[in-house]
């Protein structure tokens, strides 16, 4: 009987956090089993003891039988009493693998993390390794907090979304991964808006600046960085630094015309009888040419 090399990939690491619309929940891979594979009886509750004698192979396909049944925390369980029972076996090798996925389908992200980062150790250099680092990078993608809290599991989880574009990225895996990335810098660019709006509502000017200049150098292509040039065109004109408020507004109208948060920009820097206007000396316009962008 031949492993189950089709079972990869499967779908899609599905279940998208609710960070934002529809763009979370990224690309869906479809589970699909190898046609004509023999499935060896039906899986069933067991205890903690496993049979010396009890074939891998049988182990194994009652974890199989388990994922159909849609019971993905019983399967990883059974497919661990896989290397319990026959470790450093290839079915070991393969079993590891489905437990990571087994245990991201009932949603326990920390143990996927686990057992994926223990089958990359292991097994650097297998066919299935991309797909290990996938999972384990879509894991802590899925462990995002919202944008009240400490962001530093954000931070992971675009570390190992980026480990998965930079070292397999002729992959299925890497496309996904990038749609996620784009997802997981926004929420780190959101976190720094919530706290520079909130500076600015202090009239502490200068650590909300500190704040949106983070946004406009690190996460320009995101879809914080039109408000972060214009918040950065309020604060300059609060603080009586018109020539910067008005590179801000410029910029923002040279890269986003059509914005409504150009048009506020714009009438913001009219208030105080100026005009948008571009220094190409200001940290503003180095950062956009920088960039490509203005």
């Amino acid at each position: 009987m031949r492993f189950l090399n089709d079972v990869l990939p499967m779908r899609a690491l599905l279940r998208g956090a609710a960070l934002t619309s529809a763009l979370v929940r990224g690309g869906m891979l479809v589970l699909a089993v190898a046609m004509g594979l023999l499935v060896s009886g039906c899986a069933s509750d067991k205890d903690d003891t496993i049979p010396p004698d009890e074939p891998a192979e049988k182990i194994y396909n009652e974890g199989l039988t388990l994922l159909r049944r849609q019971e993905p925390e019983k399967a990883a369980k059974r497919f661990e009493d896989v290397d319990k029972a026959h470790p450093y076996s290839e079915w070991a090798r393969k079993a590891l693998l489905m437990t990571t996925y087994s245990y991201f389908e009932a949603g326990k992200y920390d143990e996927a993390i686990g057992v994926g980062k223990r089958y990359i150790a292991l097994y650097p250099g297998s066919a299935d390794a991309a797909y290990a680092q996938y999972l384990v990078a879509s894991a802590l993608y899925e462990n995002i907090p919202d944008i009240t809290r400490d962001q530093r599991k954000t931070r992971q989880a675009l570390d190992a979304l980026e480990s998965v574009v930079r070292k397999y990225p002729n992959t299925e895996y890497a496309a996904t991964a990038k749609r996620k990335i784009e997802v997981a810098r926004d929420q780190l660019a959101g976190k720094e808006m919530a706290i520079g709006r909130y500076y600015l509502e202090q009239r502490n000017y200068t650590g909300a600046i500190n704040r949106f200049k983070v946004v406009v150098t690190q996460y320009q292509t995101t879809r914080q960085v039109e408000e972060a040039l214009y918040r950065l065109t309020e604060c300059y004109m609060a603080m009586g630094i018109v020539g910067e408020a008005q590179t801000a507004a410029a910029v923002l109208g040279y890269n986003f015309p059509d914005s409504s948060w150009y048009k506020d920009a714009y009438k913001l820097v009219q208030s105080g009888g100026a005009e948008p206007q571009e220094n190409k000396a200001s940290w503003i316009s180095q950062a956009f040419k920088k960039m490509g962008l203005g």
